[in-house]
């Protein structure tokens, strides 16, 4: 007879040790990429043959401090135009972003215009070409 698997307080074996995954689950920081990859979901037929490789990504904060003259307001996103070693880059700041939200409806908001107006950038045209929700005059 072979000894019972049973742990000393008498419970037997325990069942896997994370559930599996459902959206509920989902981190603060994947829901946020989620929003920005749907913005660029949006926005690929825009980008042609010439801009498909563009990469899209979402970093915690912008990389420096600004100096003292130039100004004081944190960016929420930022071109990367391409070089020998990359292609084009959008780049989402996850933090400033998530600061101007009041609520997730507001957030996706925010997370699509900047998307649109960097693409935008890239594209050299107007913001409100790519996306007629947003505010030419902003």
């Amino acid at each position: 007879m072979s000894p019972r698997r049973r742990d000393r307080h008498g419970r037997g074996p325990r069942g896997p040790l994370a559930w599996p995954t459902v959206p509920v689950m989902a981190s603060r920081r994947e829901r946020f990429d989620d929003l920005v990859l749907d913005a660029a979901d949006r926005l690929r037929p825009h980008l042609g043959n010439r801009y498909a490789g563009t990469e899209f990504a979402v970093q915690e904060v912008p990389p420096t401090d600004p100096a003292p003259w130039d100004e004081q307001v944190a960016p929420l996103g930022r071109l990367m135009r391409a070089t020998a070693a990359r292609t084009d880059r959008v780049v989402v700041y996850r933090r400033p972003v998530e600061a101007r939200a009041h609520d997730d409806l507001d957030l996706a908001d925010i997370v699509r215009e900047v998307v649109t107006e960097q693409v935008a950038a890239l594209l050299g045209v107007p913001a409100h070409e790519l996306d007629p929700e947003v505010d030419p005059d902003a």
